[in-house]
């Protein structure tokens, strides 16, 4: 008989066992293969934590000169992908054509239909390669713009603001840029990586289980939230303004994102932490104390009016527009960091499958007569 507990949004209930990553709230730490995530953030870069996530452990020089060489000749979009990207209308939602662009690849890797783990490994290079390109050049070309290709000179995050916003970056911009690349770059069993996981667990492709991931993670109540957040501080010019737009929207009851979490609740997200220092950097390098200045106010007035704390996305996207990186692009570049999370639970779902297939608690009319 089946057990016929019910838990709205599967809030606290264990679905999978994985070795890449945990949140441990009661030690305010997000642990990566072991590793605490902010930590790696401090010392490594995106590529290594790459390499972490689907190799098991740090990548040594030698390999991690490897990755860096299979990542530059996986570079690359067919002409043919591009073509069909630049004919969908100009203002379709960047995550819709990113999850085009995705399914697209697919039908160019010929070891689409190979689970083995060996094979995941490839495609998850290519994917790593590939989604940055797509995220960057398919807004260039619905904007009416050319391509940028990937530059051999460039490092990888480099690479990707470079593509993202026409210009080469600089060392502050590029090491704040890996860095929330890091802060995105796996979270344990968030919607999306279930939606993959889920998918994964059909024997099905690990493209269609990202491309899964990405229609997961548009939604506001999950990636989109850092898009919400910047066109909630664009509209306010001072602190005071921002208050006033926060409390009217309190007043309305409103859901304000970049606030709260369900697993932090009411703790502090520490990638949130890391990217408001991020933030404090950027602004003095930019001259725009303002901006840090109306963020910090923000996240008072939630914490005095509601008790919560910022997540990820709230100290992000700031970040990102000083970046210069536009905002319909916020949440597709979330999904490209977070592809190396999504390929290491598509691996592992994989290599130790069971399908999802859980049931129902049935609320409807029975013993209808036709």
């Amino acid at each position: 008989m089946a057990d016929e507990r019910y838990v709205p949004g599967l809030e606290n209930v264990v679905a999978s066992e994985t070795s890449i990553s945990y949140l441990d709230v009661e030690g305010e730490e997000i642990v990566l293969r072991g590793y605490d995530l902010i930590e790696l953030a401090g010392c490594v870069a995106y590529i290594d934590v790459a390499g972490l996530l689907l190799g098991g452990s740090l990548p040594d020089p030698e390999h991690r000169a490897a990755i860096e060489r299979g990542l530059q000749s996986e570079y690359g979009i067919p002409e043919a992908v591009y073509d069909m990207l630049g004919r969908l209308p100009k203002g379709a939602h960047r995550m819709d054509v990113l999850r085009t662009g995705i399914s697209a690849l697919a039908s160019y890797d010929g070891e689409l239909d190979d689970p083995s783990e060996e094979a995941n490994g490839r495609k998850a290079l290519r994917l790593l390669a590939k989604v940055p390109q797509l995220v960057a050049n398919s807004h260039r070309l619905l904007q009416g713009q050319p391509i940028l290709e990937p530059r051999g000179d460039l490092s990888y995050s480099g690479n990707f603001l470079y593509m993202l916003t026409g210009r080469e970056p600089d060392a502050l911009e590029e090491r704040l840029f890996d860095q929330s690349l890091i802060a995105y770059s796996e979270h344990e069993m968030p919607n999306s990586t279930f939606a993959a996981r889920v998918i994964a667990s059909t024997m099905s492709d690990m493209y269609g289980a990202v491309a899964g991931a990405v229609a997961s993670l548009k939604g506001n109540l999950h990636g989109g939230a850092n898009e919400a957040v910047m066109e909630m501080l664009s509209e306010a010019e001072t602190a005071e303004e921002l208050e006033a737009i926060m409390l009217g929207k309190l007043a309305r009851k409103e859901r304000i994102m970049g606030f709260g979490h369900r697993v932090y609740m009411r703790k502090a997200d520490p990638r949130a932490l890391l990217m408001k220092e991020a933030l404090s950097k950027l602004a003095a390098a930019k001259g725009r104390q303002d901006l840090y200045d109306i963020c910090a106010a923000g996240e008072a007035v939630m914490k005095r009016e509601k008790n919560l704390y910022p997540n990820l996305d709230y100290y992000a996207a700031p970040v990102y527009a000083l970046l210069g990186i536009p905002v319909p692009l916020f949440t597709p570049v979330f999904l490209a960091a977070r592809t190396a999370g999504l390929c290491a639970h598509v691996i592992e779902q994989h290599a130790r499958n069971r399908l999802f297939r859980p049931r129902v608690r049935y609320t409807g009319p029975r013993g209808l007569q036709p």
